[in-house]
């Protein structure tokens, strides 16, 4: 192999390992300010009152603590595989009427709400508790 050849094999081989640690600085650098967190979901959710049961109560949450849910990751993926910008936005449409892991989340985000939990404490439990189902 020529000097050349891996003179920018090296430089390639650089810079990976250093987007990689960047990356993972990025991810494990905790979040203090709330707003950080958001999402940036505008559109206004769909009303409970189309609702019935659980799915009522879940869209009444999402009308209730919108900043909160815009806070927060979805772990059904929806954000990967339909673009979501937040759990908020799953309630923007039916989606969540369908998804209990989109419910599960507003109602543990909703109770820890009312249990007087800042929104940085909510999502690290909503995270811990989902964790394992990120891919």
């Amino acid at each position: 192999m020529c000097k050349r050849s891996v003179s920018l094999i090296l430089v390639l081989f650089a810079f990976i390992a250093v987007a990689a640690i960047t990356s993972c600085q990025k991810q494990s650098a905790e979040v203090t300010d709330p707003k950080e967190l958001r999402g940036g979901e505008t559109r206004q959710t769909l009303a409970p009152e189309n609702f019935t049961g659980q799915i009522a109560d879940a869209y009444r949450i999402a009308r209730e603590i919108p900043e909160i849910l815009d806070s927060l990751h979805c772990y059904c993926e929806c954000k990967k595989h339909f673009g979501h910008k937040s759990l908020l936005t799953c309630y923007v449409d039916e989606h969540a009427k369908h998804c209990d892991i989109c419910m599960d989340e507003a109602f543990i985000a909703y109770e820890m709400h009312r249990q007087g939990k800042d929104v940085l404490a909510i999502r690290k439990a909503v995270d811990a508790r989902y964790a394992n189902m990120r891919h």
